[in-house]
């Protein structure tokens, strides 16, 4: 709580969005709509329109980075509502593009949250769910920035750990005796000793770096200090406390305590190698200042994040009538200040989301668009439909895509030593079956073909110890023999495929 209320008096005294701000900005990749769209064309056929959208969308937020403070501040992110089938590339386009400009991304079903009042996720923790995410990204990244250091720094106390548990080991020198006159009373003598001591050690010390430098100490223990790892998942959080939503109050009441009660430390024996590891993430942790993470990645979320709310026609009560979904208009009006703009408060202080692009996805089968609440419509002002994929599609998923699933299935069963390969006619093959299925059941658009290919590979898969050595071709009878007469079964294709 103490925490909570500091972070909220400094985002009061600071301005996070303006040009003065000290420190690493968060400016978008200077990537224009034209290269954005080519990179979503590496892993999402088709689409075109709804790749267009997004582009122009996080290319405005970059714009808006450029203009002077008094007009940045107006200008509103344009969020995206995309309509179609499951299947067809909505989750993929927004969970890209997330990646190509670097910013945090959440996903969330709309159908998780409920209500204010009744039971269930509160919508506001999406933006608490989103810091946390920003906060593990960013932590993640200054940590592998720090690396090289912190494995440096860790190899010398390593090395002086073990220099200290060798000296325990090694039985103490029996000194010359000497008279009265005799040179141990010399003060030019002993220094001399304590000179030759210490460049021993010295050596000693650069031995035992070049050993663990060639790794070859590993299998050794060596006694370290850890921090004690304390537990307090068996806490209930107290009813009385309402400031704050019951999956955010645990966290608060631990770095409360945490507060209160001095570091403990335990020491444990461990193969060098292990020590290795944990030394270098003590001392990578030392190296990064985790409250600049917080600060920055709270900056990150405010300027440059996505959240992507799928199935969010499922909020939609039909014919308005009450049921299972009665609360299903109530989360859209609790969604609306969020989309719109609002403070959020978190374990780490005050979020504000007002330029957070928000892009929502439904199939609006049995709804339209226009059954949302007006206010909630008007937060979503481009609108983009993506349609239904086509055979060609299809085909085009299964080769073009740098994570095809050929490709996926080729390096999984590469590593039993089997050559899987894909003839153009199996490959056509399966496009046909999966659209075939797609247009007599329910469309589930590039799932299908999951279902197909694994389906055609299975067997290989299982026995792949007797293909090992082997080149397996999937051609248009193999997928036929694996997969035809299921899929000509309408009655067996509803349920298998």
């Amino acid at each position: 709580m103490a925490e909570v209320a500091r972070r909220a008096e400094k985002s009061g005294s600071t301005t996070r969005s303006g040009p003065e701000m000290s420190g690493p900005r968060v400016i978008m990749e200077n990537l224009t709509p034209a290269q954005i769209v080519a990179e979503l064309d590496k892993y999402v056929i088709g689409q075109q329109d709804a790749k267009r959208a997004v582009a122009v969308a996080l290319r405005n937020r970059y714009r808006r980075q450029l203009l002077p403070e008094h007009l940045r501040q107006e200008v509103q992110p344009k969020n995206i509502l995309m309509i179609g089938p499951t299947g067809v590339g909505k989750t993929e386009i927004a969970r890209r593009v997330a990646k190509i400009v670097d910013a945090p991304f959440i996903k969330v079903e709309a159908t998780k949250f409920t209500e204010v009042g009744y039971v269930g996720r509160d919508v506001e923790s999406i933006i608490r769910d989103l810091v946390e995410i920003a906060i593990s990204m960013l932590h993640g990244q200054r940590l592998e920035q720090v690396k090289d250091e912190a494995s440096r720094l860790a190899a010398q106390r390593l090395a002086d750990l073990l220099l200290e548990q060798l000296l325990q080991k090694r039985p103490s020198r029996n000194g010359r005796k000497h008279g009265a006159k005799g040179a141990a009373d010399d003060e030019s003598e002993q220094e001399r000793q304590n000179l030759a001591a210490k460049r021993r050690l010295e050596r000693e010390r650069k031995r035992l770096l070049r050993l663990l430098n060639d790794h070859a100490l590993d299998e050794e223990t060596v006694e370290i200090e850890i921090d004690a790892d304390y537990d307090y998942d068996d806490y209930n959080p107290l009813e009385w406390a309402d400031e704050f939503a019951p999956d955010e109050l645990q966290s608060t009441f631990r770095d409360f305590l945490d507060g209160l009660m001095p570091r403990r430390t335990l020491r444990r024996r461990v193969k060098v190698r292990e020590a290795k590891r944990i030394l270098t993430q003590q001392e990578a942790n030392r190296l990064v200042d985790f409250d600049a993470v917080i600060d920055e990645a709270i900056d990150r979320v405010e300027e440059a994040a996505v959240v992507f709310i799928d199935e969010i026609d499922k909020t939609i009560t039909s014919n308005g009538d009450y049921g299972a979904d009665v609360s299903g208009e109530g989360v859209q009006r609790d969604l609306l200040p969020i989309v719109e703009g609002s403070v959020v408060m978190t374990r780490y202080g005050p979020v504000r989301t007002d330029h957070i692009l928000f892009i929502a996805a439904g199939a609006f089968h049995n709804s339209r668009p226009s059954d949302l609440i007006p206010e909630l419509q008007g937060r979503f002002p481009i609108r983009v439909e993506l349609s239904s994929l086509s055979e060609d599609d299809l085909y085009r998923i299964l080769t073009e895509p740098q994570n095809a699933l050929t490709k996926q299935y080729q390096a999984l069963l590469a590593t039993e030593g089997i050559d899987l390969q894909f003839s153009e006619d199996g490959l056509r093959e399966m496009a046909r079956l999966a659209s075939d299925v797609n247009a007599r059941t329910e469309d589930i658009g590039a799932r299908r073909l999951q279902t197909i290919i694994e389906r055609v590979v299975e067997e290989i898969s299982f026995d792949a110890p007797l293909y090992k050595g082997q080149t397996v071709t999937i051609d248009r009878e193999f997928v036929r023999r694996r997969v035809g007469e299921i899929a000509a079964d309408e009655d067996l294709s509803n349920f298998i495929l």
